[in-house]
């Protein structure tokens, strides 16, 4: 009997966590079989600027309507951590230069600093993953430059939180293309 007890004491235990805990999904990053020439030996990303729903650990898609509808499924990482970090790692993987989220890790400073303002990043129940905003590409002693982005995907609404979280990931990536295409040549 001494020995059920310790048994049914550890069962209940994880009982009682599994019906605590949330599920949490993380974006897995997507595949680059490109590269793409930036005119910076360095690049410094710093965080991203989200809308609040964006910003929030609850996964959430936008209705015809507007509304938005959360899930209970959590993002593993908090959105603008992740997104910085997913921003720098594609930057870096496209280009093969150095390239890294704030708070710069090198001694030398970057060559230029990147700033990301989203007014829209929201997956849509119509099938519709949509990123909206500005960039920032500050220039030690040369010219600073800005551009607007307006990027949409398809992905399929049915695939839940994991279908949104891999149409977040292809939505980083291309975000990263576009920057370096249009913001760091």
């Amino acid at each position: 009997m001494t020995f059920i007890k310790p048994i049914a004491a550890a069962a209940a235990l994880a009982f009682l966590a599994a019906c605590g805990a949330s599920d949490r999904i993380a974006v897995q990053p997507p595949a680059i079989a490109e590269t793409i020439r930036i005119g910076f030996r360095s690049v410094e990303v710093k965080d991203v600027s989200l809308p609040s729903y964006a910003a929030a650990d609850e996964i959430a898609q936008q209705a015809p309507d507007g509304t938005l509808i959360t899930s209970k499924v959590l993002w593993a990482d908090s959105p603008d951590r992740a997104i910085s970090l997913e921003l720098s790692r594609n930057l870096a993987r496209l280009t093969g230069k150095r390239i890294a989220s704030e708070p710069w890790p090198f001694e030398e400073r970057a060559a230029a600093t990147l700033v990301v303002r989203f007014s829209d990043l929201v997956a849509g129940t119509d099938g519709t993953f949509r990123a909206t905003g500005q960039y920032f590409v500050g220039v030690y002693e040369a010219r600073e430059r800005s551009g607007l982005f307006d990027l949409s995907i398809a992905y399929d609404p049915k695939g839940g939180p994991v279908a949104i979280a891999e149409a977040r990931g292809r939505i980083v990536l291309d975000l990263a293309k576009f920057v370096a295409r249009e913001g760091l040549r």
